[in-house]
């Protein structure tokens, strides 16, 4: 894959195991309770089978909010969610790694690339001393 590839979409030749969209995407509850546009966006690796990697924000969520995962994202169809913002539907089609932004001013979307995707953090011990494994 060239550099030029890069900004372009998965198609279905170069799709993997990795880069294979489930149907699911985490989204602010702020875009339901409040009614608020989706703003920011970004492709993580996927989770699980169902998941597109996408997380999707309004930009007006606070450090306390996204704190709390599992009451402020909510598991949504990523096709209702180009239903409800129809902007959305190529960007989707991206890979991991990709974020987009729109500012209130524009309706358009940018590429970022200054942004540094969260990751899940695992807690894993390596050892080598068999007493350590239980059964």
């Amino acid at each position: 894959m060239s550099l030029d590839d890069v900004d372009k979409p998965v198609s279905k030749e170069d799709e993997t195991a990795q880069t294979k969209n489930g149907f699911l995407a985490l989204v602010s509850r702020l875009v339901f309770d409040e009614k608020l546009p989706v703003r920011f966006m970004y492709k993580t690796v996927p989770e699980h089978l169902n998941d597109t990697g996408w997380r999707m924000f309004t930009g007006y969520e606070t450090p306390e909010f996204l704190e709390d995962e599992v009451t402020n994202l909510i598991p949504v169809d990523v096709e209702k969610m180009v239903k409800i913002d129809p902007s959305i539907k190529e960007l989707v089609e991206y890979n991991a790694g990709t974020v987009w932004e729109r500012t209130p001013e524009s309706d358009g979307w940018e590429r970022v690339y200054d942004f540094k995707i969260p990751s899940s953090e695992v807690d894993v011990n390596i050892t080598n001393d068999v007493d350590d494994f239980k059964h």
